[in-house]
């Protein structure tokens, strides 16, 4: 974990405080903490390479809306 950013240890803590939460829902409760907007381009590529280093496991809930996990 030690070559993990500030955001995505951020990421980390609001996934695990949560149960399977999707994407905008963790881009929420960021915004909310932060105090600033969270922009796409920031959480969706942090959030796949915590997935790509096996902190986080990514679901499917439907065609359309992804979860993710503390692995």
């Amino acid at each position: 974990m030690h070559d993990l950013t500030g955001f995505q240890r951020d990421l980390l803590y609001v996934i695990a405080g949560n149960e399977k939460p999707y994407g905008l829902a963790v881009k929420d409760e960021l915004e909310a903490y932060y105090e600033q907007e969270i922009h796409y381009g920031r959480l969706y590529p942090n959030l796949d390479t915590l997935v790509e280093k096996g902190f986080v496991e990514k679901g499917e809930y439907n065609g359309r809306t992804n979860y993710y996990a503390v692995t």
